[in-house]
């Protein structure tokens, strides 16, 4: 696998339909579950894309239907992207360059560290190591892009 960043600015990367695969671990009791979906990202009248995901989530508490949205802004370089909530709440940076691959955000109580890694033209993943009082999660996504 080649773990170069990409050659292109991020957003002009991630445009389009993705795949993902999603496995979901809460270390506290030792539950696992799957997320498999659709995100897209689309682009939106601020320069930055809109990201929105659907796909069914199996979970022993619940399964069906699940989705999650967030807008992405021009980060400081062509090579990063300020993801928000779509209340307009920051939530942390993506990029796949160097050390900035790696970022967290603090969800009272919990510490949600993040990790992308670039894995191709048309495939990245990312982890969500989630630790705190609240909640123990390690949250893997693989997405391939839908060709």
């Amino acid at each position: 696998m080649n773990h170069q960043q990409p050659r292109t600015d991020l957003r002009a990367y991630l445009a389009g339909e993705w795949n993902v695969e999603r496995t979901l671990l809460d270390r506290a009791t030792g539950t696992r579950g799957t997320f498999t979906g659709v995100v897209r990202y689309t682009s939106n009248p601020d320069g930055g894309l809109d990201y929105r995901e659907d796909g069914t989530m199996h979970w022993p508490t619940h399964s069906g239907p699940a989705f999650r949205e967030y807008v992405l802004k021009p980060g400081a370089t062509e090579e990063s992207m300020d993801v928000f909530f779509p209340d307009g709440r920051p939530f942390h940076v993506m990029s796949f360059a160097g050390d900035a691959n790696r970022d967290k955000h603090w969800c009272d109580p919990d510490d949600y560290y993040v990790k992308y890694t670039w894995q191709g033209p048309d495939a990245f993943s990312f982890t969500w190591d989630v630790r705190g009082p609240a909640k123990e999660l390690l949250l893997e996504s693989h997405l391939r892009r839908n060709l």
